[in-house]
Parts: C-alpha cells; sequence; structure tokens
C-alpha cells in the first residue's frame, strides 16, 4: 500500500480527525517559513535576529522598525489558499474534521472556507489600537505609510498575533487541547515541532492515527501511524478529492 492510498484509507476510518499546522502549510502559497532553507531566519536583518524584531517588547520600543520588518517579511495580502487549505475546508464539510489548529497567521484556512480553525499565534488578518480597540483590516497595515495609527484616536494600531516573548491566548490553547484529545486521528503538517509551547500540544493526543506529513523529522516520527516526506498541499488535496470526489 503506498503513502496515499494508506492515507487514503485513514481518512475514510476517521470520524474525529484534527488539522495541526505550521508555517510549511503555506509555502505552496508562496509565503516563507521560519525554519527551512529558503525562510526568514536564513536571512540577514544587521545585527538583531527575526525573533527579537518580531516580539512584544521590541514592537513597543522600536515599532518603526518593527513595522518594516513585518511589513516586508510576515504580510503576504496576496496569497491564497493552496491545496491544504482547500483539502481541509472540504474535509471539514464531510463532517471528517473536527477542527484545524494553525500556528500561522496568515487566515488563508478561513479564505478557503474552513469554520472551526484555532489560531494559536492569532491573525494579521485583524489589527488594533492599544489605546481604544478599534479595530483594522490588512489593508490599512499594508497602505499605512510607517507605523500605523488609529484614525480615532492616533494611538498605536497592532497586529492581532502573538508576538515572541508573549504568552499564546489561554481561550486558543484549552480549545486546541480540548479537541486533539478527543480526536481519533490527529495530522500534522509543515511544522518542525520545535517551537514550545505549540509543539507541547499535539501529546495531548490519545486516538488511534497520527499522521505527519512534513519535509524533515521531528519528535513524533516514531509514534506516528504514517509519514509523509512530500508537500503538504499536494498531499492532502489528491488524498481529499480521491476519497470524498463529490465534494
Amino acid at each position: 500500500m503506498s503513502n496515499y492510498e494508506a492515507l487514503e484509507d485513514i481518512l475514510r476510518r476517521s470520524e474525529r480527525i484534527v488539522f495541526f499546522g505550521g508555517a510549511g502549510v503555506s509555502t505552496e502559497s508562496g509565503i516563507p517559513d521560519f525554519r527551512g532553507a529558503k525562510g526568514i531566519y536564513k536571512e540577514k536583518f544587521g545585527t538583531l535576529q527575526p525573533e527579537t524584531i518580531v516580539s512584544g517588547r521590541f514592537f513597543k520600543s522600536h515599532p518603526e522598525e518593527f513595522y518594516k520588518f513585518y511589513k516586508e517579511k510576515m504580510l503576504f495580502p496576496n496569497a491564497r489558499p493552496n491545496g491544504a487549505h482547500k483539502a481541509l475546508a472540504i474535509l471539514e464539510r464531510t463532517g471528517k474534521l473536527s477542527a484545524v489548529v494553525t500556528q500561522n497567521i496568515d487566515g488563508l484556512h478561513q479564505i478557503a472556507g474552513s469554520k472551526r480553525v484555532i489560531e494559536l499565534h492569532g491573525t494579521a488578518q485583524t489589527n488594533y489600537c492599544v489605546n481604544c480597540a478599534a479595530h483594522y483590516k490588512m489593508d490599512y497595515i499594508v497602505e499605512s505609510d510607517g507605523v500605523p495609527k488609529c484614525k480615532a484616536c492616533g494611538g498605536l494600531v497592532r497586529p492581532d498575533v502573538t508576538l515572541f516573548d508573549e504568552e499564546l491566548p489561554d481561550e486558543a490553547v484549552k480549545q486546541a487541547v480540548d479537541v486533539i484529545s478527543d480526536a481519533d486521528t490527529l495530522i500534522i503538517a509543515g511544522t518542525s515541532l520545535t517551537v514550545m509551547p505549540a509543539s507541547a500540544l499535539p501529546y495531548y493526543f490519545e486516538g488511534k492515527k497520527l499522521v505527519i506529513i512534513n519535509f524533515d523529522e521531528t519528535s513524533l516520527d516514531s509514534a506516528a501511524s504514517l509519514v509523509i516526506r512530500e508537500p503538504v498541499g499536494k498531499v492532502l488535496y489528491e488524498a481529499v478529492k480521491s476519497v470524498f470526489p463529490r465534494y
């Protein structure tokens, strides 16, 4: 049985699938990951590391430098869902998929049609004023000149994302633990499982089938029922369309 056939068989037999995804899920949409061969960790930004620039502390002390980096390296307003996002939306419509748990901030799962998306690191699609909490869409950030300011009160507008050195939102973590604990199948894709605390969440899984789709090895490979070293979008879309052609 090929890897694709094995994945298709798991999809047919599963009733409560949870998908846990990282940056590798969106690379086929043209969004670079952090740690891959072409990720932003491989680039030079003077004396500063990317983790430093995209931190809550740096945002507060150097908003100009933060936004210069953020707009250039982390916002992709023209990105569109790839096969992975589309396949998961289909899988949700079949009733097989309980939830998507994502470390990404691009919002592509929702654009593809997924409804139950747990965003561990927030979303770049929404932003808010730190003074009056007025909300702004991504376009406002992209089109702003320099540091975006609130039209209502002139306050600093920040992305609705969890920055480095900030804690993950409690409610998102709780929801992720609940759905992963209840899943009969967990699909982990596009993540190295090295960034805490998000990388600890898959260890709550107690179901039957663990599937990993990732180019590099992860700490859970030895426990997996199936490991596939191919592009996430290609794998998921072909498998889902094969099993559920009417969708």
